[in-house]
């Protein structure tokens, strides 16, 4: 179903009006070169760097970007930062992947939303010699050269710990994750999951809600497991939108006691931590992140080896160290 509308016209109608409403362009003239390779600089032309994200609206994302011009300034690169409006618009998505591919950047970021959907496009990519930076979800198969990324399954484990310990490792805890096709999306479910059921046979965990890391739906979806399940402890949301989400649902619910552990920091969670509404979260660092992305495509037009993985780190972070400089200089407000 998917692949049948991704060449319908008016989808590339509809996600080239996306992508001028949720990308941006350092410059367009950043794709010279003719034939079916990679955009090669002149002497003395910037490299241009083509970086597709999962989204765009949420602060995390902005981070990113924030990150990746930065050191695109530095290393003398230019690039494009483009994202879907939502991170469940893999079409969006895919789009926006094959219209970045066309331009024949020197080097490609992809955070990918359902990397079997864009397994054809990185195919093209690599017959085309444009080198592939994923980040954030990563990329699955051996396409991309390396992955700059959270150690999502480890910082998932964390917040189950911390989860854990806040409900006195006792009692009914439910999981609103943002999806199941990311690899973000399965490392901390799984992450979180696993660490429950090696550390804490007190805690019943109950099955998996998904919420599209929409804040509204992720509501719904919390306001449900409340009412099913009155005697909740507390409820886990994988990203920003997921999280955001649990803390509107908890508060129009009217139930206290109930704990809140997130995932991402954004205004609303820092707020929510503040009046007690969370009780803390995973922050990544979204600015290290592009940071990476861009670094490592540099290496690699450069032809220089890359680590499989670049883990970028997480913290939790609560009442008691928000106001941390080694914290606050990690939160995307």
């Amino acid at each position: 179903m998917r692949s049948s509308r991704f060449g319908a016209a008016v989808a590339i109608v509809a996600a080239v009006s996306l992508t001028a409403a949720c990308g941006f362009e350092s410059d367009d003239s950043s794709t010279s070169s003719a034939g079916g390779g990679t955009s090669k600089p002149a002497a003395g032309e910037k490299p241009y760097i083509a970086i597709v994200s999962k989204g765009f609206q949420h602060q995390f994302w902005q981070a990113v970007k924030k990150g990746a011009e930065t050191e695109a300034a530095k290393q003398g690169a230019r690039i494009t930062f483009e994202g879907p409006p939502t991170e469940q618009d893999v079409e969006g998505q895919m789009t926006m992947l094959t219209n970045a591919l066309a331009k024949k950047p020197a080097a490609l970021g992809f955070a990918a939303l359902d990397s079997k959907a864009a397994a054809g496009a990185l195919k093209d990519a690599k017959a085309k010699n444009i080198p592939v930076i994923a980040f954030d979800s990563g990329v699955e198969g051996d396409i991309p050269l390396t992955t700059a990324a959270t150690n999502n399954k480890a910082a998932a484990a964390e917040a189950a710990k911390r989860m854990a310990a806040l409900i006195g490792n006792k009692g009914t805890v439910g999981l609103v994750v943002h999806d199941q096709t990311s690899v973000t999306g399965q490392d901390r479910r799984d992450g979180f999951l696993d660490w429950m059921k090696a550390n804490a046979p007190g805690i019943k965990v109950l099955p998996v809600q998904y919420g599209a890391g929409d804040p509204a739906k992720s509501a719904d979806i919390t306001k449900s497991i409340i009412s099913s399940h009155p005697d909740i402890a507390g409820i886990y949301g994988a990203n920003e939108g997921s999280a955001v989400g649990v803390i509107k649902g908890v508060q129009e619910s009217g139930k206290k006691n109930i704990k809140v552990v997130g995932f991402d920091s954004g205004q609303a969670q820092l707020t929510a931590i503040g009046n007690g509404t969370e009780a803390g979260a995973i922050t990544q660092n979204p600015v290290g992140i592009g940071q990476q992305v861009v670094r490592a495509a540099m290496k690699a037009i450069k032809g220089e080896t890359l680590p499989k993985t670049i883990d970028t780190g997480y913290y939790w972070y609560d009442k008691t160290n928000i106001t941390d400089p080694k914290i606050q200089a990690v939160l995307y407000k």
